[in-house]
Parts: structure tokens; sequence; C-alpha cells
């Protein structure tokens, strides 16, 4: 009588129902995925090499790394030695300049212009005195050697300068290099416009 009485057990499933509707949000969000990596090989890529802002990064790097080859070789200064030199000796101010003022002129940190001073101040490249402006800070002076060593410099950029623009007529460099000046202005008046609504 008692066991008669006793109602069916409901079937076991193989998986709790909870578990259905997890796979099916699974498959729903593999569905994307596996149909962007069949589009994308069919997809127009964009074509870098036509882009200026690629273009001039690249002949820049480019530029750079010759000059930087060819003054280690002939002067035994990189690159940035050769900018630091070049930025102590033409500075807009009419005054040797502090490290302050060349990272800012040279795009770089405080602490990597402090380690490239040290460097060239001990090879004798330059000299530091204290500031005429600012008593908390060093001014930056060069060395007989230096000056020699940047008349070298400015034949190497020469050189350079020659190699990348072989096959250019006198006037297409001098367009060039005007349309050139031209886009900086524009890049430094958005920049001035820029720092200006900051303050």
């Amino acid at each position: 009588m008692l066991a008669a009485s006793r109602r069916p057990r409901a079937p076991r499933t193989s998986e709790p129902p909870r578990r259905d509707g997890w796979r099916r949000k699974r498959r729903a969000t593999r569905r994307p995925l596996i149909n962007w990596f069949i589009i994308y090989p069919y997809m127009k890529k964009p074509d870098l090499s036509q882009r200026f802002g690629f273009v001039v990064n690249e002949v820049g790097r480019l530029y750079g790394r010759q000059f930087d080859q060819l003054s280690r070789e002939e002067l035994g200064l990189s690159r940035a030695q050769c900018r630091l030199i070049g930025q102590v000796a033409f500075s807009e101010t009419g005054r040797a300049p502090t490290q302050a003022e060349l990272a800012q002129h040279l795009d770089l940190t405080p602490m990597a212009v402090a380690t490239l001073v040290d460097r060239m101040e001990a090879a004798g490249w330059i000299t530091r005195r204290p500031s005429a402006t600012d008593r908390r800070a060093n001014a930056i002076e060069l060395q007989p050697r230096a000056e020699e060593a940047l008349l070298k410099a400015i034949e190497v950029g020469d050189r350079v300068q020659e190699s990348a623009l072989a096959g250019f007529s006198a006037a297409e460099r001098e367009q060039l290099v005007a349309m050139l000046q031209r886009v900086r202005a524009n890049l430094q008046a958005d920049s001035t416009g820029a720092s200006g609504a900051a303050s």
C-alpha cells in the first residue's frame, strides 16, 4: 500500500536547466567573434604610406638614424649630443640656457637632460655655471671643442640632406621646405592656442 501511494519521480536530466541558459549566452557572444575573424581578412586595410603623419615620422626616423651613425663615426657624438650642442649654441634667449630650458626645447625629460649633461661635461664638451637669472639652476656653456664639433655636425647634416633630397630640383627643394614650414607654423599655432585655453 505504501509503495503504491508514492508519486513517480521526474526523470533526471544530464545537466541542470540553469546551465542551458548559460550555454546559449556563450554561443551568442561567440558568434560575433567568429564573424569578425571571417570578415577581417577581406576588409580594406588603411594604407599608412599615404598618411602625412606616418610619412613625416618615418622620414624623421630614417634621417635621424643616418645622421646618428655618421656623427658617431666622425665626431664621436650621438645625435642627441649634437642636438644639445646646437641648442646651446643657437639659444633663442641670447644667453646660456639652463637644463630645464634644454629639456623643454629638446623635448626630453629633465632626468634625461641631466644624464646627457653629466656625460658631456665629463668628456669636456660643455661646462656648468650658475645661471645669471636663476640661482637654483645651472647654465650650460660650450667648450671650444664643442664649437668645432658643431661646424662638423652641420657638414654631416648637409650630407644627409643631400642624400635625402637626391633627385629633387632646386625649385622642388624650396617648395618642399616652404610647405613644411607652413605645416610647422600651423602646429605651433594650434599648440599655442591649446596652452592659452588651458591657462
